[in-house]
Order: structure tokens, then C-alpha cells, then sequence
């Protein structure tokens, strides 16, 4: 099964590869498929220097942190994704949060589920009627029963 990952949850991966997110990201291979836009490495330079401080991580460690987590993304430039998903997704995070879009487009496009941990979102699609997200809790469930 393939969903695509946003930036919340590639953050926590990257912070703690061996965390729960982490597992999931780097050891569910020819279970889980995970997807995401080009923007996400837009965000983790953008948000390299906070990523540091929250890590307490060399330089060094958080590259090979990068590297060990986008090395299991496959990534689909975001300008390759017609304008109608564009539209859709905007529609539903405007009121809610328009740095995730690209995220939902992506989602949308590929016909698949958004894994996120932003609690926001989630409440503020799901207010709209949108229900094509999953947690990270669901997914952890959906991988064990998959490799029973």
C-alpha cells in the first residue's frame, strides 16, 4: 500500500529514526510504499538549523538522519501535478493550513492516503468531509496486520 508522507512526519523520522515513525518509514519495505512532493526537501533545509537544536545531533549524524529517511521516499515533483488537484487541495486547507497543500495535491493526484500527525489538519479536513488521511497509529496497525 502507498500513502504519502508530509513534512510533520518526515520531521519526526528524521529526529528519532528509530522511534515508532521512524520504524515505519525504514523498515516496511515491499509492505508500505511511501510518497512525497519535492517540497518536503525544501523544508527540511528551510528547517535545518531547528532541526539540529531539537536533535542535539552533529552535522554529520543529521545528514545521515536525512539521508536513511528520504532514501525511502520516492519523490514526484510537485509542477508534474495538474492543476485541478492543485485546486481541490487548496480548497480543502485553506482555512485550515496552506503549507500543507502541495501535500494533499500530491495525495490526490496519486490517489492514495496523506500520513500526517498534525492534529489541526486532520480536524479541519475531516470538518469538510475529507477523510484521506491516515495516523500514524492506523498505519502501525495496517503493517502489522499486512505482514501477518
Amino acid at each position: 500500500m502507498k500513502f504519502v508522507v508530509d513534512t510533520n512526519i518526515a520531521f519526526s523520522a528524521v529526529l528519532n529514526t528509530e522511534g515508532k515513525i521512524g520504524d515505519l518509514i525504514m523498515n516496511s519495505h515491499g509492505v508500505l510504499e511511501f510518497h512525497a512532493c519535492d517540497t518536503l526537501r525544501s523544508e527540511l533545509k528551510k528547517h535545518r538549523q531547528k532541526l539540529l537544536e531539537l536533535s542535539k545531533m552533529s552535522e554529520e549524524q543529521l545528514d545521515q538522519s536525512i539521508y536513511q529517511i528520504t532514501n525511502c521516499l520516492t519523490f514526484t515533483n510537485e509542477a508534474l501535478v495538474p492543476f485541478e488537484y492543485w485546486v481541490k487541495a487548496a480548497n480543502l486547507v485553506r482555512e485550515i493550513d496552506m503549507d500543507d497543500v502541495a501535500f494533499v495535491t500530491l495525495a490526490e493526484f496519486l490517489g492514495i492516503k496523506l500520513w500526517t500527525g498534525d492534529r489541526a489538519l486532520m480536524k479541519g479536513l475531516a470538518r469538510k468531509g475529507y477523510t484521506n488521511f491516515i495516523t500514524t497509529d492506523e498505519l502501525s496497525k495496517l503493517r502489522d496486520l499486512l505482514e501477518s
